[in-house]
């Protein structure tokens, strides 16, 4: 019988120091956007720039392929860049007609609520906000 009691104890130690032990593991951090599952800015979006005068509009299309990479055209221009993360990061060489240059445009924004992208463009030395949206 006292066999068997310490037998009991040891199993009554052995399992309450397990469910202890799990207890405390650390959490799985939070899910993260992989590049699979970032494809939320691949197709069309009607972009909205903010500037000194005015308004500027133009259409893009974005391609978004397993690991991040952006491609696609912005107006007439094509592009490179990222969205991994929830987080668009594109720079790539675009030309204004309206200011006759040709230099650097970076789009740097993300999705919102409303399934808007929103963010920051800049353009040699203009900058600005934006917003873009499917087409309707």
């Amino acid at each position: 019988m006292k066999k068997f009691i310490a037998a009991l104890a040891v199993i009554t130690a052995l399992t309450t120091g397990l469910t202890i032990a799990r207890a405390q593991a650390p959490a799985p951090p939070p899910a993260q956007d992989t590049p699979a599952k970032a494809s939320g800015v691949a197709g069309k979006w009607h972009f909205v720039l903010d500037t000194e005068g005015g308004d500027r509009e133009l259409d893009a299309e974005f391609t978004v392929d397993s690991n991040g990479k952006v491609t696609g055209t912005f107006g007439k221009s094509a592009v490179a860049g990222t969205y991994l993360n929830g987080k668009l990061d594109l720079a790539f060489q675009f030309t204004s007609e309206e200011v006759g240059m040709t230099d650097q445009m970076a789009l740097v924004g993300k999705l919102d609520d409303t399934a808007a992208l929103t963010g920051n463009w800049q353009f040699s030395t203009y900058d600005g906000t934006f917003k873009a949206t499917r087409p309707k």
